[in-house]
């Protein structure tokens, strides 16, 4: 069952001018000063980690085990995409599977490992939600498979037309404004305000709309930035719909002279703040090389940042499950939170570690964060 409705018609839903979308705070133009500036920067890049040099580590999964899964829970796949199992349905996040984010197979960011599973090896997903247009988030050969598995597709408004041309059927996808919801069984999709930006090629930038998404079942309440900068938009999504068991924030491809459309570390930090996050897990890193940091630098600020500010983060592997219903329900909004820089979980528990024991255990020789090198 699938029914839509708007939460607001009171101004606050995205606005249109000659048919383009804008933001609510800023008007994100590219002057060709700044592209001058950010093509020079990436010309002298001297970074020493651009991509791994080592494999990834990525923990297989297998259709039989999500359908086994007796509990909501969370699997990183790559970058923003996410697989969730939610009152015993499958919902998938900007599922991006091909090799390269771009319009061709043999250009652009090529990924730095597998998926832990593909996806003819997914079981029958209820819903695909996408944040936005952009190649590294809507993938059109994944799309045009999922679409004989996918029962919905949820998207911004005007993103519904990409998939129309990839031959998914009109009756199978939603678009909705700002502030308005859709409920797929027992689940309700809200899409909520980003600071973005769209387009796919040179002549549509802005033509539909970006979004960040909130999403609720009977025991689970998530939030999914999806890309954006930092603006006073959290903290009114905080408002209307948190406390949130868990917030998806975007954290890497960052940089000052973007800082209006990606937000940096300590701005994600501040933005699951406002939307009174219980446990941070911070996406949009570790698989494509976007910008002009070190590959495992988002994850290695944001861990540091949440110790300083007591906020626990969960940075899982790619294909660990983690166990939502698990997840310490007890920490407050007002974010005094218990210091932590891992939360993880096999199918059967979760395993909360201490800034504190992790630094023991890197010291002892135990396993350290899975973004640092093996030790030889």
């Amino acid at each position: 069952m699938i029914s839509t409705n708007a939460l607001a018609t009171n101004g606050l839903q995205a606005n249109v001018s000659d048919g383009k979308f804008k933001n609510s705070e800023i008007e994100y133009k590219t002057e060709l000063s700044s592209i001058w500036k950010i093509t020079k920067a990436y010309l002298t890049d001297d970074r020493e980690s651009a991509v791994p040099d080592f494999p990834i580590p990525v923990i297989p999964v297998t259709r039989d085990a999500l359908l086994n899964l007796n509990h909501d829970a969370i699997i990183r796949l790559g970058h923003s995409s996410v697989l969730l199992k939610i009152d015993g349905e499958f919902v998938l996040l900007d599922p991006v599977f091909s090799e390269r984010a771009f319009a061709v197979e043999w250009l652009g960011p090529k990924r730095f490992h597998d998926t832990p599973i593909s996806i003819d090896e997914l079981p029958p997903i209820k819903a695909v939600i996408i944040s936005h247009d952009h190649y590294d988030h809507l993938d059109k050969s994944a799309i045009k498979k999922l679409a004989h598995i996918t029962e919905t597709f949820v998207t911004p408004l005007k993103v519904g037309n990409h998939l129309r041309k990839w031959g998914v059927p009109n009756e199978q996808i939603v678009e909705l404004n700002w502030w308005q919801s859709t409920s797929v069984s027992s689940m309700t999709f809200t899409a909520t305000p980003s600071q973005h930006f769209s387009g796919r090629g040179l002549f549509d930038k802005d033509k539909t709309l970006w979004a960040s998404w909130v999403i609720k079942g009977e025991n689970t309440n998530l939030f999914f930035s999806g890309d954006s900068g930092y603006f006073g938009g959290f903290k009114d999504i905080g408002e209307r719909f948190g406390p949130f068991d868990l917030t998806l924030i975007e954290t890497g491809a960052y940089n000052d002279m973007w800082s209006e459309i990606h937000m940096l570390p300590e701005q994600s930090l501040q933005a699951h703040i406002d939307v009174k996050g219980h446990i941070m897990m911070p996406i949009h890193n570790s698989t494509f090389d976007l910008a002009l940091h070190n590959w495992f630098e988002p994850l290695e600020k944001i861990t540091q940042l949440a110790t300083e500010k007591q906020v626990t983060v969960s940075t899982p592997k790619f294909g660990e499950v983690v166990n939502i219903n698990q997840l310490p329900k007890s920490l407050n909004v007002n974010n005094e939170h218990k210091t932590a820089n891992d939360v993880s979980s096999s199918t059967t528990d979760t395993h909360l570690k201490t800034a504190t024991e992790s630094g023991a255990e890197a010291i002892s020789g135990a396993p350290r964060p899975w973004w640092y090198p093996p030790l030889m």
